[in-house]
């Protein structure tokens, strides 16, 4: 097993167990617009002791009700809508209770609620200096059995992204991203083959192109993990690993680069969804396509004006080194849509940390998602409505195709003038998937700047709750 899931496994199931009648202090949820009307029906000693904790009935406030002695007391927390709780509602709750075991109220349907109690407790503290607990954990309690297994595989993907992304480059580069991989892959029994050397430079030419300016130590690779039952639909899962991105030749600003050792952040979505599809043990063949690679500068850097010959023979001429994701996905994406044993995947899923452009068009919240599939485009959508984990879908605007023309070969990698970066982006990657396999594509920041409850500042899955929602509801039998 790999030591990061089990240890993440461990420590989240513990957060969260049946409801068996034991011992626990209670959660009162309720909501602002009913609030007045819950304090009118209180009884004196609480509403003295909310009135001393001078409490306001705002989004995440919550305050300690006494009981009917010293040692009996329960918490109340606001809640945007007791009757659907979001995500995120009980996150801050795990970060402030003392602790112990808590259960809410009689009447709440829990929901996905539990995902941010557990998620509440995510730390990433490999750098810091160790601490002795101060206290034990926040235990809930859960009347819905059978759910819990299922929230905290999504809980430990979900820790597997922000992990990941926040190891700094120095100890993640390509080697140590796929020996992630294929830990994770021998985890759960499936094969893993990693390409590099001159094996990757004739077969996965961009893929090496972009990497061959590292170190040996650092060089290219790509790496495919192979997972299911050969009747089972096949699907394909590609990720980005840009391990870090100095721009290459076309180097960034400071400013640009402070936060590059996250461009291989669609690579871990990427690994995250292959892990919850093997430890869900979904009815599918599933096959991860990882391109894992660090954008140096050294004398054997790729060039502005270099062309490049891709796995399918289509010629790119590179027109700014620093548009590289694009081109270790080409390659990438092309392997998946080949399939295996002549049997094509009948969807591709890709994650990449791609453009600057998508982050100025939706912000660092919201995946900026491209389908050539309505269907498959709707299925995400819904997925990410039902798991707080909201994806925005833009255009593969194929007016736009014609920014791609190059002076010296079929397409350029990077178009003049600026404009629609993430369409243009998409539309390249497009290429290189036949449009008779239903694709989408994900362009993520992988970062949240700023913490939210159960969102810590750092490392971020976004898009990958949707993705599996789709794949969950499309594969899971009734």
């Amino acid at each position: 097993m790999n030591p990061l899931y089990v240890s993440r496994m461990t420590d989240f199931a513990a957060l969260l167990q049946p409801d068996q009648g034991q011992p626990a202090r209670t959660i009162h949820l309720i909501d602002a617009a009913g609030y007045d009307a819950w304090f009118k029906g209180q009884g004196e000693r609480v509403r003295t002791a909310l009135a001393a904790q001078r409490f306001k009935a705002e989004g995440y406030a919550h305050a300690i009700l006494p009981g009917d002695s010293a040692d009996d007391w329960s918490v109340l927390s606001i809640v945007a809508n007791t009757s659907n709780l979001s995500s995120w509602c009980l996150a801050k709750l795990a970060t402030v209770l003392p602790s112990g075991s808590y259960r809410l109220a009689d009447g709440i349907a829990p929901g996905p609620a539990p995902y941010g109690w557990l998620m509440g407790h995510y730390t990433f503290d490999r750098y810091r200096k160790a601490k002795a607990p101060i206290e034990g954990p926040r235990i809930l309690l859960s009347n819905e059995p059978a759910k819990i297994a299922p929230l905290v595989r999504e809980a430990v993907a979900t820790a597997l992204v922000r992990d990941l992304v926040n190891t700094p480059a120095s100890d993640l580069g390509p080697a140590e991203l796929v020996d992630a991989v294929v830990r994770v892959a021998k985890s759960f029994g499936a094969a893993a083959h990693v390409i590099k050397g001159d094996d990757l430079a004739r077969d996965f030419p961009m893929i090496y192109a972009v990497g061959r300016a590292a170190t040996r130590e650092r060089g290219p690779r790509l790496v495919t993990v192979e997972w299911g039952r050969a009747d089972h639909p096949r699907i394909a899962i590609v990720g980005k690993g840009v391990c870090f991105d100095s721009g290459g030749l076309d180097i960034k600003p400071a400013s640009g680069m402070g936060l590059m050792k996250k461009d291989m952040g669609g690579a871990a979505h990427a690994l995250a969804l292959a892990q919850l599809i093997m430890a869900n043990d979904l009815p599918v063949r599933m096959q991860l396509v990882i391109a894992a690679v660090e954008n140096a500068i050294s004398a054997d850097a790729m060039r502005p004006g270099d062309i490049l010959t891709s796995r399918t023979g289509l010629t790119v001429e590179v027109d700014n080194t620093d548009a590289e994701g694009r081109l270790i996905l080409g390659d990438a994406l092309a392997l998946a849509a080949e399939g295996a044993d002549g049997v094509l995947p009948e969807l591709i899923l890709d994650f990449a940390t791609l453009t600057g452009a998508a982050r100025v068009a939706l912000g660092p919240d919201l995946p900026a998602l491209f389908a050539n599939d309505d269907a498959l485009a709707d299925a995400l959508i819904a997925g990410g409505r039902m798991r707080d984990d909201t994806v925005w879908r833009l255009p593969l605007w194929g007016g736009y195709d014609e920014m791609l023309k190059a002076d010296n070969a079929d397409i350029t990698n990077s178009p003049a003038g600026g404009f629609a970066g993430s369409i243009t982006a998409a539309l390249f990657l497009a290429r290189f998937v036949p449009k008779t396999i239903p694709w989408a594509h994900f362009d993520t920041f992988a970062w949240r700047p700023a913490a939210k409850p159960g969102r810590t500042k750092g490392g971020a899955a976004l898009g990958l709750r949707a993705a599996w929602a789709m794949l969950d509801a499309r594969y899971r039998p009734s």
